[in-house]
């Protein structure tokens, strides 16, 4: 996939290395596309910027340390380039982040030709607005809404698509809502310089391993711009309906916040020295749990608890392959991992001494009933991780997930000195422990089976050695390792989830995130030479600009599935880390 991402936390778009933008939603991350020819070449509108004749060649690249894109054409007129990005700095002690994309077109050499396209849709392409021409705009009517694209262009060559003489420099910015009402050159000038600015400081900031610090920079920036900073909810990926497998069906909408994918994320950018966007989703969790006695799986990015699931027939799909769907009925399934994680995620308010001032007596009372509510569900069956739709069964990942939760508020009881809390945490993790000895352990098989009824092979128990519940010289941790390599990896580096039946059909791609967190697990019990090599493969998967989506085609390695994934980019950082957990000191042997 030659997409690359842009994004503010207020909006994302995906821009191809043509500098076509294929994807973008406004006025949220879940909102219907203005532009989503990813999903229908026809139907989901364009918005191009071009050599106007055929034959040019393109590179694409970031700005380096930021979610400035640039794309550079060379055609047998000249050269010229296309910057894009969303703005976002500060102003005003708050997060200047508006609807906003801005487009920079700048002769580099010769004298390129250019035409630019602007044909946006919405209500899933159903709606093709009529373009209306103002002194020095251009406006599209949607009901209650208003689209606009101010330029220095001449706007009737953008209405007629004409082609024109790129002589230096010009401006375009789209904005939905609030238009642009300033001086166009000088304030988009000011807001590619601040916005530079911005994402340097940030990465500026950033912990990093000793080595693949590229890698993790642009995997951070990823994971940023998955923020939906107004609430602090943390989506899945930036698409809808990208095919797991081309033609199997399996074409899910991840535009919503998983608190498990989010619980990972978090645990990625603390990691990495980023605390603002943990405090900003705990707010969010505080409350969901304040409304809701059980939590669901997965939540809409201002708290929705219903996401119904519906298909867009009149959409083609993702180069032909439908359904097209909006929402996920995943969340009327029990997952009941999600406690511990949540669990897991507060943790950081009681156990880092720099946020004693966050901790509240609701925040504690939150973990307590967290904690109760683990002990309620320990031994009841559930969808599990990877969300079976058949038989629901007590899964091993929700269990490791009680002894997580149990572990980590037993930490949290002795620094509260809350003795009832230390004895409660104690007994959920002892309890949730003895369950995967006696149940879940597959003596035959070298391994632990996926439930406590069932013995299927499972990517997601690499887990188990990531978070420290199998340590290193534990005898049952290689044998599990290996017994899932055997079971599950292809290629040699890529990992399949599973094998089985889950109640859909076949699997056939490899999941992305498996094959770091088998990184990660071969790196912490001490293969860190063999670690290294298969990070290295996997690297080799990503795109042009370094992004990764959900799956891995294990015959050609092509990327397939929602994109950006934030699950394959947490496990980009934490494999990263497990390699080379610290930085190699200038002078150092």
């Amino acid at each position: 996939m030659k997409l690359a991402l842009i994004g503010n936390c207020s909006y994302q778009a995906l821009i191809d290395d043509f500098a076509r933008v294929v994807w973008l939603c406004w006025p949220r991350f879940d909102s219907s596309p203005v532009f989503g020819a990813l999903l229908d070449d026809e139907k989901g509108g364009v918005f191009s910027v071009e050599p106007a004749r055929p034959g040019a060649t393109s590179f694409q690249e970031y700005v380096p340390n930021t979610n400035i894109l640039r794309t550079r054409f060379t055609s047998d007129r000249g050269e010229f380039e296309v910057v894009d990005f969303a703005p976002r700095f500060k102003q005003y002690e708050r997060r200047y982040k508006p609807n906003m994309l801005v487009r920079r077109l700048r002769r580099l050499d010769g004298d390129p030709l250019v035409q630019v396209r602007c044909q946006p849709t919405y209500y899933y392409g159903r709606l093709r607005p009529d373009v209306q021409m103002a002194s020095n705009h251009l406006e599209w009517r949607i009901p209650g809404q208003q689209l606009r694209l101010t330029t220095n262009v001449p706007l009737n060559y953008i209405m007629e698509e004409r082609p024109f003489l790129l002589e230096d420099e010009a401006w375009i910015v789209m904005t939905w809502g609030e238009p642009l009402e300033a001086p166009l050159e000088e304030t988009a000038r000011s807001f590619l310089d601040r916005t530079r600015r911005y994402w340097e400081r940030w990465v500026k900031h950033t912990a990093l391993p000793g080595r693949f610090q590229k890698e993790v920079v642009r995997s951070a920036l990823a994971l940023k711009l998955h923020l939906y900073e107004d609430t602090g909810a943390i989506t899945a990926a930036t698409t809808t309906s990208l095919p797991e497998w081309h033609g199997s069906g399996r074409n899910w909408d991840y535009r919503f916040c998983w608190l498990r994918d989010a619980y990972f994320t978090l645990r990625a950018l603390r990691r990495l020295g980023y605390f603002d966007e943990m405090e900003a989703f705990i707010g969010f969790l505080k409350n969901l749990a304040s409304s809701h006695e059980r939590l669901q799986p997965v939540y809409g990015i201002s708290g929705e608890a219903e996401i119904q699931e519906r298909v867009i027939e009149h959409l083609a799909g993702y180069r032909g392959h439908g359904p097209v769907r909006a929402g996920n009925d995943a969340y009327r399934q029990v997952q009941y991992d999600t406690y511990g994680e949540m669990v897991a995620a507060m943790a950081p308010f009681f156990l880092d001494f720099r946020f004693e001032e966050y901790r509240t007596s609701h925040s504690a009372a939150l973990v307590k009933r967290l904690l109760h509510r683990i002990s309620e569900v320990m031994h009841l069956p559930d969808a599990g991780i990877w969300e079976i739709r058949d038989d629901n069964r007590v899964h091993t990942f929700s269990l490791l997930f009680h002894w997580v939760g149990g572990s980590v508020a037993a930490r949290i009881g002795e620094v509260l000195r809350d003795d009832e809390l230390y004895q409660a945490a104690t007994d959920v993790a002892r309890r949730a422990r003895q369950t995967i000895e006696e149940k879940c352990w597959y003596e035959e098989g070298g391994f632990y089976g996926d439930s406590t009824e069932t013995q299927n092979p499972d990517a997601a128990l690499l887990m188990m050695i990531n978070l420290g519940y199998l340590r290193q010289g534990n005898p049952r941790a290689e044998r599990h390792l290996r017994a899932l390599e055997s079971a599950l990896r292809a290629n040699g580096h890529l990992m399949h989830r599973y094998r089985h039946h889950d109640g859909i059909g076949d699997t056939h791609a490899t999941f992305t995130v498996c094959g770091f967190w088998h990184v990660e697990a071969v790196a912490r019990l001490g293969h860190v030479e063999e670690a290294e090599d298969i990070f290295q493969r996997m690297l080799s998967h990503g795109n042009h600009v370094g992004l990764f989506s959900e799956d891995i085609d294990p015959v050609t390695g092509q990327q397939l599935g929602n994109f950006p994934q934030t699950y394959s980019h947490v496990g980009i950082i934490n494999a990263a880390f497990a390699i080379s957990p610290l930085p190699i000191e200038v002078g150092d042997p």
